[in-house]
């Protein structure tokens, strides 16, 4: 039952699928083992009413309406943080300058074209996929993207600042990040097989390295790190799975 408790927990603070509550401070950071759970059922649902038919015919419209359920049933969070990291990510020369930035709840220039390239990115890669009928290679983009979150969490761990995301950071354990890797690997070996699994988890980590280098220069990482890595997982995960189309 308290696995279950922390699974719904997770899911609740990460999506509309489950009702949203206060987390106590000290489980917070057991949302991390729960990540690629998470990214399972929220892909489950995205997909599945496309898989079962709606708009067959209009592989762009579905692209489309599964962007629009994903930034709904995640309330735009990881948007947000791509968005906040490219407009701050312009001040990296000033630590300081770049922590007032990415606390500004206003999008700059930046922030907007980060969006756009992601949106966009994400329709265009989904349609290539819809295309093709690979239904459950949609699936696998997801859960790769909630399992950079872990990884790119585990690394920052001493560069975390205070607040809910460091709260989160902290549970980003080696344990964690290796069993998140195992299941992973295992997981999409499954679902696209092993040459499709290791090229996606490549990109992905080639996507991690100038986010990881950037927390590094400015001494932290926090809740906008995790969401930006999410869409960079996703994105690297459609870019992989389109090169064996």
């Amino acid at each position: 039952m308290k696995i279950l408790r922390r699974f719904l927990d997770t899911l609740g603070f990460l999506t509309r699928l489950a009702p949203a509550r206060v987390i106590p401070e000290e489980e917070m950071n057991q949302c991390m083992r729960y990540m690629i759970a998470v990214g399972i059922t929220l892909g489950a649902i995205i997909v599945l009413p496309f898989a079962l038919g709606l708009f067959s015919s209009s592989p762009w419209v579905q692209a489309w309406l599964m962007v629009v359920l994903n930034i709904y049933l995640t309330r735009g969070l990881h948007y947000d943080g791509l968005a906040d990291v490219c407009d701050a990510v312009t001040t990296h020369t000033d630590p300081d300058r770049f922590w007032e930035v990415i606390k500004d709840s206003r999008s700059g220039a930046f922030g907007i074209i980060g969006l756009i390239m992601a949106l966009g990115g994400q329709i265009l890669l989904f349609h290539e996929i819809l295309a093709a009928g690979a239904y459950i290679a949609i699936l696998w983009t997801f859960i790769l993207g909630r399992a950079t979150c872990v990884w790119l969490g585990f690394y920052v761990r001493h560069l975390t600042r205070p607040g809910l995301g460091k709260l989160y950071i902290d549970g980003a354990t080696l344990g964690v990040a290796l069993a998140t890797a195992v299941a992973t690997f295992a997981i999409g070996i499954l679902l696209i097989g092993p040459i499709a699994t290791i090229t996606t988890i490549a990109i992905a980590t080639a996507t991690l390295i100038p986010l990881y280098r950037l927390a590094v220069h400015v001494n932290g990482a926090n809740g906008d790190f995790l969401g930006c890595s999410v869409l960079l997982g996703e994105l690297a995960a459609g870019l992989g799975i389109v090169l064996f189309l």
